[in-house]
């Protein structure tokens, strides 16, 4: 039979982001509950090297890294629940958010941590080598690729970017556009021009992600010209998909304002949303950095921004009684 669950804070979304603001909002006497969702532990529990979170000196796993702060935050006082959520009532508050099992959550607060997800090619060998050779977050994977050879697939702002950025690991980087024109920023496009480290193969589609025999690990990608249908074969050692994200956000359209890409909006420098109570945090906010260090420190301030929220409203209630 169905249960209703109340609480003070209602966090949606078990990653960096979520689990930090329980871990704060949990300290403060809030007693959080941490609605999973999909994926719990998010992106990290998919990722496998993790070398770049503060305060450990070697390499972790991620989701290891993830089972710490899960366990961290129930130890000071967070509820885990398993459940997905299917429909948001933001009218008023309590707010009142339903599970598909048809559980109830009546939440004063709520802080939406759902996060975002790469998109991907869809091609084979590409989610098979995940994590040996095909990534899409430099930022995160490029260190392994010092003074390797890598390609970068897309042809927008984020591919760019992303080329750019992994010069500082290889001098041997090419990005692979399926058209003849980027879609970049100019600014970016100047940029890559310059830079002699990266060059451009155009007018070509990845087919396959390819690994080699007794090689665990990617060592190529298998193309089609866009033009011509010629096939082709560049070796590679890392494949870095940067063709975008998608921010889980379906459940707030027509319910919270979303920019154009479809990321919730929210107060410059915090995580308030257009509605006193809700708050947002991680990913689903942040189509800039998109780093597990930066959405636990959003899930802080989401948890901040919380209790100071609710701590303004029960001396509101307490002055008009």
């Amino acid at each position: 039979m169905p249960s209703v669950h109340h609480t003070k804070m209602l966090i949606l979304g078990s990653g960096p982001a979520g689990l930090s603001a329980a871990i704060y909002a949990a300290r403060a006497g809030m007693m959080p509950i941490v609605v999973q969702g999909l994926q719990p532990g998010g992106q990290l529990t998919i990722t496998t090297d993790v070398e770049n979170y503060p305060g450990f000196a070697e390499v972790v796993q991620g989701p290891w890294l993830m089972e710490q702060m899960t366990a961290q935050a129930v130890h000071v006082g967070t509820s885990m629940i398993w459940d997905t959520i299917v429909d948001v009532d933001l009218s008023q508050r309590p707010f009142r958010i339903t599970g598909d099992g048809g559980d109830v959550y009546m939440a004063e607060t709520l802080v939406i941590a759902t996060g975002a997800q790469a998109k991907w090619l869809g091609v084979p060998g590409e989610q098979e080598l995940g994590g040996k050779g095909v990534s899409a977050c430099a930022t995160c994977d490029g260190f392994f690729y010092r003074g390797k050879k890598v390609v970068v697939i897309g042809g927008g702002n984020t591919a760019v970017e992303e080329a750019l950025y992994l010069t500082n690991h290889s001098d041997n980087v090419t990005l692979i556009h399926r058209r003849d024109h980027l879609r970049a920023e100019k600014i970016l496009q100047d940029r890559l021009h310059a830079n002699s480290k990266i060059r451009i193969l155009w007018n070509k589609k990845v087919d396959r992600f390819v690994a080699g025999e007794g090689v665990s690990g990617l060592v190529g990608v298998d193309l089609i010209d866009t033009v011509t249908g010629e096939a082709s074969h560049e070796p590679t050692d890392g494949g870095f998909v940067a063709i975008g994200h998608s921010p889980s956000t379906e459940l707030f359209k027509g319910k919270l304002p979303l920019d154009a890409d479809g990321y919730l909006a929210v107060t410059p420098g915090t995580s308030l949303t257009s509605i006193p109570g809700v708050f947002a945090a991680g990913d689903v906010t942040d189509k800039i950095y998109r780093q597990a260090v930066t959405a636990a420190g959003m899930g802080c301030m989401a948890a901040l921004d919380a209790e100071r929220f609710l701590a303004e409203a029960e001396y509101k209630a307490l002055v008009e009684a």
